[in-house]
């Protein structure tokens, strides 16, 4: 299937390592040019390596970038538009909120979690949007995490501020479609990154009896790949996906149980 995106120009947030990489990787394979943003120097310059490897230099731009901060920010989208002249899609992936319930987090982590969520989102859709919005054409995907949808054991910091994301997304894909610019939100389930893997290591009940306890209530009876979110985040990207917008799409193996 042709996604009708080779040429275009996509930003992709947290692209160092995990679902922002493959992302990064799938939308390069597209071919588009790829600009990724990741606050370790280190890792970030491997990925870029690998992808220059994969499609040619000339299409690939790393930028480092700590999206908790609006200068860093000012300066992504600066530096992106003066290398490849336009912000075509964004793909935007924000931190992991403290873990803990509602007896463990404290209001400095809420507003920790809420200014690497909802506030580099507000910051970067007034980045792009308006760009995009100019000239017609704009593809704006975040991938968010199933609190969005229902409440999540130990993550109550994610779960207060993440449906703000979400919401916020829909508020602006109902302003910007006529213009051409679609907003979605993915919503993944249990995907097997390096975060949930050290979620299994340091595990009260131990590494297997966690990863049992996680697969027991999953219908599809695996856990994901984080190229499977990016398959999704590609096709949401693509001109095959020109009439959703607005729309928040579970990838998630059946484990969330709203519809």
């Amino acid at each position: 299937m042709d996604m009708g995106i080779s040429g275009r120009t996509a930003i992709i947030t947290a692209s160092s390592k995990g679902i922002g990489r493959e992302c990064a990787f799938a939308l390069a394979r597209e071919g588009t040019n790829v600009v990724l943003c990741a606050r370790n120097i280190g890792q970030l310059t491997q990925t870029a390596n690998a992808l220059k490897n994969l499609v040619g230099e000339e299409r690939v731009l790393a930028i480092q970038a700590d999206i908790t901060k609006e200068a860093d920010l000012n300066n992504l989208i600066t530096t992106t538009l003066g290398h490849f002249k336009a912000v075509d899609i964004l793909v935007y992936i924000g931190g992991s909120p403290k873990r803990g319930g509602f007896n463990d987090i404290n209001t400095n982590d809420l507003r920790a979690a809420f200014e690497m969520t909802v506030i580099p989102a507000w910051q970067l859709l007034q980045l792009v949007v308006p760009g995009m919005r100019e000239r017609g054409w704009g593809r704006v995907i975040t991938v968010q995490s199933r609190s969005i949808k229902e409440p999540v054991p130990d993550l109550v910091s994610s779960v207060a501020t993440r449906p703000g994301v979400a919401s916020l997304f829909k508020y602006v894909a109902d302003e910007a479609a006529a213009d051409g610019v679609l907003l979605n939100v993915i919503v993944p389930g249990r995907i097997e990154t390096d975060r949930f893997n050290s979620g299994a290591a340091a595990a009260p009940i131990g590494r297997e009896a966690y990863i049992q306890k996680k697969l027991a209530d999953l219908p599809i009876g695996r856990f994901g790949a984080p190229n499977e979110i990016a398959d999704a985040v590609c096709f949401l990207s693509s001109e095959r996906a020109s009439y959703i917008t607005g729309a928040a799409l579970k990838v998630d193996g059946g484990v969330i149980r709203a519809i």
